[in-house]
């Protein structure tokens, strides 16, 4: 590990508030190496620091919550392998580590759709969730991407919406309303999609399905 990842670490040491550590808890984030150090005081240290590849590979590899957030923050995309991901995403603990690795850094990378299919077929909770949290993000921050390409997903979709695992559930949900919500096109066939979901056999599957087709019902375009 480099000086400079370890006075980063330092300044994330000094920063620990375990009463937010207790409170981030109750929202399902894990208390593994966690010091209870918020969003906003990352996102500060991550502007102030800059872009740094091999920084972010030493700050990952402290396996300290915020350390990993602020990794994914400060790493330099173009320099992002496939191995890297591959590694990270086997790495993800928490929810909250996932969804920002997915949304600040694997969503810009050239393998991002392929990931996003090839993750959803892992049996591991925060695997399988990384793909679904990566096709959401997709569908927020790729503005380039076909309709054919998130229309892709929606085997993926309708395959893990009987997973009964919570963050599972949820990012399987936050996927379809997210391609849904992209444009008039996609939320009908979102919507078709849902209908199918709907008819399975399954409480996480109708639960995917419903509170999917209420939110796109009420979207406008």
């Amino acid at each position: 590990m480099s000086k400079i990842s370890e006075e980063i670490i330092y300044k994330l040491k000094k920063q620990a508030n375990p009463k937010n550590a207790e409170g981030m808890a109750r929202f399902g984030i894990s208390l593994n190496n966690t010091l209870g150090v918020s969003m906003p005081v990352l996102r500060k240290l991550a502007k102030e620091i800059g872009k740094e590849h091999q920084l972010a590979l030493d700050l990952w590899q402290s396996g300290i919550h915020e350390a990993r957030i602020l990794a994914c923050l400060v790493d330099e995309v173009g320099k992002v392998s496939k191995d890297q991901m591959d590694g990270w995403v086997k790495d993800f603990d928490s929810w909250d580590v996932c969804d920002q690795v997915c949304m600040n850094l694997f969503v810009e990378t050239k393998w991002a759709f392929s990931k996003a299919k090839q993750w959803t077929k892992n049996k591991e909770e925060f695997v399988r969730r990384a793909g679904f949290a990566l096709m959401a993000a997709l569908a927020v921050h790729n503005k380039k991407a076909k309709d054919e390409d998130f229309i892709a997903f929606f085997p993926c979709i309708k395959k893990q919406a009987v997973d009964e695992r919570n963050f599972v559930r949820k990012a399987v949900n936050w996927a379809l309303r997210q391609i849904g919500k992209r444009n008039a096109n996609l939320k009908n066939e979102a919507m078709r999609l849902a209908e199918e979901i709907k008819k399975i056999d399954s409480r996480p599957a109708q639960w995917i399905a419903n509170d999917a087709l209420r939110e796109l019902k009420a979207k406008k375009f």
